[in-house]
C-alpha cells in the first residue's frame, strides 16, 4: 500500500469536490407546489434563490394555507438541490460513500 500515492489521490479528489461544489452553487433546480401556484428556484448548494406565488392563492382570510404552500415548495426546492448535489458528488467519489462531515 503506497501511502504517498493514496494521499495524492485524496488531494486530487478534494480538488475535484471543491470545484464541483462551486459549480453546484451556480446550478439551479425549479420546483412547483399547489399545481404550479407556488414556484421555488434553489441552487445545488441548497440555497433558495427565488419564490413566486400566483396571486390566486393569496387569501387574507387563510394565511395558514399560503404558509403551508410556501413551506412545501421551499422544502421541495431544497430537497431537489440536495439531490442534484448528491448525484454530482457521487460521480466524483465513485459512490465511495464518504462519511458525513468530511466537508465536501
Amino acid at each position: 500500500m503506497d501511502i504517498a500515492k493514496m494521499m495524492k489521490q485524496a488531494q486530487q479528489m478534494q480538488g475535484k469536490l471543491q470545484a464541483a461544489q462551486a459549480e453546484l452553487a451556480k446550478r439551479t433546480v425549479e420546483v412547483t407546489a399547489a399545481g404550479g401556484k407556488v414556484t421555488v428556484v434553489a441552487t445545488g448548494g441548497g440555497d433558495v434563490v427565488s419564490l413566486k406565488i400566483d396571486p390566486s392563492v393569496v387569501d387574507p382570510g387563510d394565511v395558514e394555507f399560503l404558509q403551508s404552500l410556501v413551506l412545501s415548495a421551499v422544502q421541495q426546492g431544497i430537497e431537489s438541490g440536495r439531490a442534484l448535489a448528491a448525484e454530482e458528488m457521487s460521480k466524483i467519489t465513485g459512490g465511495m460513500g464518504l462519511p458525513p462531515g468530511m466537508g465536501f
